[in-house]
């Protein structure tokens, strides 16, 4: 009996030995998850703090609370700091609708003087920079084989026409047949119009003036051998001049003819007054664009074709334009917005502008009269964000 008692006894040693290991390592593992658990709660609060403990944390936190040191009002409320911002309060002014641009001076008329034919220049009547009238010569090309040429047609066509005279006279007594005559008076025909050509060919060896003009310079002399197309000088007329320029699309419909522009000349920074004659009929597809042309009467020749020039149309007048700053004013792919101040925080709004000066720019929609507009610090504030005004 003690000895199956022993062996019981034995038996239950050997049952709740692993037993109680078992229950020793789940303890082991539970100490080790606890552990890892409170280091992520530390790394949590000590990296990465949550927004209500960034604002000031909640009621009753050490010198964040009601009257406590620091708290910025009742309940901890205004602990986050507030961006301080320049605004502008948008009002109904008066605006004249003018458009700047930049425009250059063009000659009312210009042509490059070139030869037709070719030949040695015989006769030179180029003064540079001097005007020319129309029609006066200009200069001489050797022309005398064509004149030799059209002497001989000359002598030709009196043959021609006798022939031509004997034959329709024997046609009227029916000596010869019709076709025969045909034949003569076919003849005389044809060499009319080769002398119409030489002597068209003889013409070109005198160039004239085709209009009244200032002369350009050149380099051509008598005795130099021209060829057809070879250049010689220029020719200018430049009373009155033309002022191209171009104004964007959206004030396409508002440019009209007759309309009174002020140039600028950039040499001289003189003020001259001219009227638009012309618009061209379409938009430029690449800048958007319309190309408008005035014209001045230079009676002094005070502009210069080539010149550069400012240009101010006036379109009108605005008693109720709204207006903010330049820098107010944010471009963007699809357009322009502003930077509103709404309870607060900030609001962007899109907007669409008009016309615009050095300081200001017209806004013509997205706004009304009493918004408030950012213009300082706008790079910092994101929507929503709190502001603080200054002055």
């Amino acid at each position: 009996m003690q000895t199956q008692e022993r062996e019981q006894q034995i038996a239950t040693t050997e049952t709740d030995t692993p037993r109680s290991g078992g229950a020793g390592r789940r303890i082991l593992w539970l100490i080790i998850t606890l552990a890892v658990l409170a280091a992520l709660v530390f790394i949590k609060m000590k990296y990465f703090p949550s927004q209500n403990a960034e604002k000031g944390g909640g009621k009753g936190a050490a010198g964040g609370g009601k009257g406590g040191p620091g708290g910025g009002g009742p309940g901890g409320k205004g602990g986050g700091q507030k961006l301080p911002v320049q605004v502008y309060v948008v009002q109904a002014t008066n605006l004249a609708d003018e458009v700047a641009a930049t425009g250059s001076i063009l000659a009312e008329e210009s042509v490059v003087i070139k030869s037709e034919i070719s030949g040695k220049i015989t006769h030179l009547n180029i003064r540079e920079g001097q005007p020319v009238r129309k029609g006066q010569l200009l200069l001489s090309i050797n022309a005398d084989e064509i004149q030799s040429n059209l002497r001989k047609q000359e002598y030709n066509i009196k043959l021609y026409r006798d022939q031509e005279r004997r034959q329709r006279t024997l046609l009227d007594k029916e000596y010869i047949s019709a076709q025969e005559y045909e034949q003569a008076n076919n003849q005389l025909l044809t060499a009319q119009a080769d002398l119409q050509t030489l002597r068209a060919s003889l013409a070109k060896a005198y160039v004239r003036s085709p209009f009244d003009g200032v002369l350009g310079l050149t380099t051509a002399t008598v005795g130099t051998y021209v060829s057809p197309g070879a250049e010689i000088t220029t020719l200018s007329k430049v009373k009155p001049v033309k002022i191209n320029f171009t104004v964007p699309s959206r004030f396409a419909n508002l440019v009209k003819a007759n309309d009174q522009i002020t140039i600028t000349d950039e040499a001289s920074n003189k003020k001259f007054e001219a009227k638009v004659y012309a618009l061209d009929p379409q938009i430029d597809p690449v800048s958007r664009t319309q190309t408008v042309r005035a014209r001045y009467a230079n009676t002094n020749n005070e502009l210069r074709p080539g010149a550069f020039v400012k240009v101010n149309l006036q379109l009108g007048e605005s008693t109720d334009a709204l207006q903010v700053p330049t820098e107010s004013v944010v471009p963007e792919a699809a357009g322009y917005s502003v930077y509103t101040v709404e309870k607060g925080k900030m609001v962007p709004k899109k907007v669409k502008i008009g016309v615009r000066s050095a300081k200001l720019i017209q806004i013509t929609d997205g706004l009304a009269v009493g918004d408030t507009v950012i213009r300082t610090g706008i790079l910092q504030v994101k929507p929503g964000d709190a502001v603080r005004i200054t002055k």
